[in-house]
Order: C-alpha cells, then sequence, then structure tokens
C-alpha cells in the first residue's frame, strides 16, 4: 500500500517515497529539536543540514542545522529542495516560511525554567558574554513568543503541526516516537526513532 502524506511507505519493498511536503522540527532554543531530528534521521529522514555548526559538549549528537536558515527572511530559495526532508527551523523564523510549500511542523516543547538553565549552562560552557540571564523577564518574553508562534501555526491552512513535550520523548519515548511517526502518514519506523533518545542528555531537568 502506498500512501502519499508527509512520507510514503511502500510496505511491500520497504522504500521509503518522500513526498514534496517539508517536515519541520521547530521550539525554542533547548526544547530538544536536536534529539528530534536524531530520531529522524535514524528512522530514514534526510535532513537539511551543514557542518557549520558541529557536536560538542552540550549537544554531543549534533546540532543538525542548516545555515541558510537564518536567512530565510531575505532568501527562501533553498527550500525548493526541501520536499520530502526535513529542517530545522528555531521558533521565531518560523513567521517567515513563504505560503508556497505545505508544512508538517514538530514543535518541541519543554518547561521553560529548565530552557533558561540550559541556555545559562550553554553559554557558561562557552565562556561568553550574557551567561547570567535575567530568567523572569525572559520566561515572560518566550510565553508571549509561544503564543504568537501557536496563532501562527493555526492560522496558516499549509502549516500542519504536533506539539511534543521534551519530557515525554525522554521518559516515553516509544509513545512519542508512535505518536510523531502518526502525524507523518505511519510511514517511519518508532523503533528507529527511540534508538536516538539518550536519557542522559536530559540535563537541567525541572523539578515538577
Amino acid at each position: 500500500m502506498l500512501t502519499t502524506d508527509s512520507v510514503g511507505y511502500f510496505k511491500g519493498l520497504g522504500v521509503v517515497i518522500m513526498s514534496a511536503k517539508i517536515t519541520v522540527v521547530s521550539g525554542l532554543p533547548r526544547s530538544g529539536t536536536s534529539v528530534m531530528m536524531q530520531m529522524l534521521v535514524n528512522a530514514g529522514l534526510t535532513a537539511l543540514a551543514d557542518d557549520q555548526r558541529v557536536a560538542d559538549v552540550d549537544n554531543p549528537k549534533g546540532y543538525y542545522e542548516l545555515g541558510s536558515v537564518l536567512k530565510l527572511q531575505q532568501d527562501a530559495s533553498w527550500l525548493g529542495n526541501a520536499g520530502g526532508k526535513v529542517v530545522k527551523i528555531v521558533s521565531h523564523m518560523l513567521a517567515y516560511l513563504p505560503d508556497d510549500y505545505d508544512y508538517d511542523v514538530i514543535f518541541m516543547r519543554r518547561n521553560l525554567d529548565e530552557i533558561v538553565a540550559s541556555q545559562s549552562r550553554m553559554i557558561a560552557n562557552r565562556q561568553s558574554d550574557g551567561a547570567e540571564l535575567n530568567d523572569e523577564p525572559l520566561i515572560k518574553t518566550y510565553k508571549n513568543h509561544l503564543k504568537d508562534v501557536y496563532v501562527w501555526m493555526g492560522s496558516h491552512k499549509n502549516v500542519r503541526s504536533l506539539s511534543v513535550q521534551y519530557r515525554d520523548v525522554i521518559e516515553n519515548p516509544t509513545a512519542a516516537a508512535t505518536q510523531v511517526a502518526e502525524f507523518l502518514g505511519g510511514g517511519l519506523d518508532p523503533g528507529s526513532m527511540v534508538s536516538a533518545v539518550d536519557a542522559s542528555l536530559y540535563r537541567n531537568r525541572a523539578s515538577t
């Protein structure tokens, strides 16, 4: 049987057949977008990524980022080669996606206290300015930003979205992987996705 949603899978031959729809992994920085990219790549999706940002202590399995994403507002031509692939686009860039394409957006959610703590740790690890983040104003800004993102996703007919909690990915990866696979058309193997999850990398965990 051949399905043609975001991913088609010809079960008889075990061949993954990609459609023109673009899969997007998004969320705030440090929300679990990298692990979701790893899961999807493990399951057979091709990532649009480059080697500009290499793996480090904060993301030992890699970032799976594409430098062109940061210039999306000025140049979106590269999306012409993104059909059937997956690309990581940080949440504040989503609004610049052109209406010319259809998108399946997997939006990573994470406790905002954990996100801020993880960002502070990353800054400290790099010994760069800004390690002392002002948590309360930043969290308020993130909350307002996320409201805007949800409105944007819900108001575009060419956008389908699925919210995934980072904690769920770590604590119940099989259920999370199954949910994502079903969202993307049922052609990806949840088991392959689960094998990419490393619970030891869930640092800066909130108590609740």
